[in-house]
C-alpha cells in the first residue's frame, strides 16, 4: 500500500473542498481499501464522508423510495419502507458480499465498486481499465466469469453489484452534489458501457459525490424480486442474475421492468423482455417466450458461452417466480 493522507469531513461543503482538490471520498471502503491494498488504487489522499447525513430513507412526495448515499447496505436491506415497496432491493441486498461486508458498506460505494475482474486487480496483468493502452488480457486468457453483453475490443469485465441491477431494473436516479450545483442522473446513464474508454467507469464528474438514490413511483401492487446464479451460496458474485418487478392488474401484465447482472460490463435493462411482457396473462410459455429475448446481442467469449442460455434459464425461472401462472 503506498502512502496516503486521511482528512474527516463533518459536512457537504468541507466534503466537496475536498474532492476538488483531488481527495478520494471513502465511507464504509470495503472495496477501496483492498484496492489501495493491491496497489490497484493509489489516491495521495483519502476524505472520510461517512460522517455526512445521508443515511436516511425515506418516500418522496410522489411515492417514489429515496435510500442516502451512506445508509449501510445491512440498514437498507432491512429498512421497511424498502421491504414493502421493493423487495427486489433488499434481497439483492442481502445475496451481496457476506454480512460483515454488509454492515460496512454503504448504498453508494456499492454502485461506485469497480470490477472483480482478475486481470483488472493483477497489476502485471494487461487492463486498459487500469492502465489504459496496455490491453485487454481477459479477452484471450480465461474469461468464463467475464461478460457476454456491452462489451468491446477494450474490455470485457463484468459489474460486480448485485443492488445496481435492481435499481437498472426499477429506472433508479443517481443524486449528485458537486461544485456546479446538485443534478440527477438516471442509473442507466450513471453506469458507463466500456467502449473505447474503459477506465472512465461513471458519468461522475470531477469533485461529485452522490447524496442518494431514488426510485421512482410505481404502479401498485407492483411484484418484484431478484435472483443470483452462482457458483456457490454465500460470498461469490454472480455468473448471472436477474431483477424482476411486474405490475399485474386484472390477469395481464400492465408494467415490467426487468435486467441483468452477471452478463454486462454493466446492469444490462432487458427491453425486448420487458415488451414481450406488456399486455399479455401470465403464464409458463409466456415466461419462456420473454426470457428467449434475454441474450439479444451477446457476445460470448472461450470460456463463457455457457452464459447464454443461464441468462435465458436466470430470467425465465425469476419471472415465473415473481409473476406466478402455469
Amino acid at each position: 500500500m503506498h502512502p496516503f493522507t486521511y482528512t474527516r469531513v463533518s459536512d457537504t461543503r468541507e466534503a466537496l473542498d475536498a474532492g476538488r482538490s483531488g481527495g478520494r471520498y471513502i465511507a464504509g471502503g470495503t472495496t477501496l481499501v483492498d484496492l489501495m491494498r493491491e496497489t490497484v488504487e493509489r489516491p495521495g489522499t483519502l476524505v472520510d464522508i461517512s460522517f455526512l447525513p445521508l443515511r436516511e430513507v425515506t418516500v418522496t412526495r410522489r411515492g417514489g423510495l429515496r435510500i442516502g448515499a451512506l445508509v449501510r447496505m445491512a440498514e437498507a436491506a432491512a429498512h421497511p419502507k424498502v421491504r414493502a415497496l421493493h423487495p427486489v432491493v433488499s434481497e439483492a441486498l442481502e445475496l451481496s458480499a457476506s454480512a460483515q461486508l454488509r454492515n460496512m458498506a454503504t448504498v453508494g460505494g456499492n454502485i461506485m465498486q469497480r470490477t472483480r475482474c482478475t486481470y483488472f486487480r493483477d497489476v502485471t496483468a494487461a487492463c486498459n481499465k487500469r492502465e489504459p493502452g496496455s490491453g485487454c488480457a481477459a479477452l484471450h486468457g480465461f474469461n468464463r466469469t467475464h461478460a457476454i453483453l456491452g462489451t468491446s475490443d477494450h474490455c470485457v469485465a463484468t459489474h460486480p453489484s448485485d443492488v445496481a441491477v435492481a435499481f437498472a431494473a426499477l429506472e433508479a436516479g443517481v443524486h449528485l452534489l458537486g461544485p456546479d450545483g446538485e443534478r440527477t442522473v438516471p442509473f442507466a446513464d450513471f453506469l458507463l458501457e466500456p467502449g473505447s474508454t474503459p477506465q472512465r467507469e461513471q458519468a461522475i464528474r470531477h469533485g461529485e459525490l452522490i447524496t442518494a438514490v431514488e426510485i421512482p413511483a410505481h404502479p401498485r401492487p407492483l411484484k418484484s424480486g431478484y435472483l443470483k446464479v452462482r457458483d456457490r451460496q454465500s460470498y461469490e458474485f454472480a455468473l448471472t442474475s436477474a431483477a424482476v418487478a411486474l405490475h399485474i392488474r386484472g390477469g395481464v401484465i400492465r408494467e415490467a421492468k426487468v435486467a441483468a447482472g452477471g452478463v454486462g460490463t454493466v446492469p444490462w435493462k432487458l427491453p425486448a423482455v420487458e415488451r414481450a411482457l406488456i399486455g399479455e396473462r401470465p403464464s409458463a410459455s409466456l415466461w419462456a417466450e420473454a426470457a428467449g429475448h434475454a441474450a439479444e446481442g451477446a457476445r460470448a467469449l472461450t470460456h463463457n458461452r455457457f452464459k447464454t442460455e443461464l441468462l435465458k434459464r436466470t430470467v425465465e425461472r425469476q419471472l415465473r417466480i415473481v409473476g406466478g401462472g402455469k
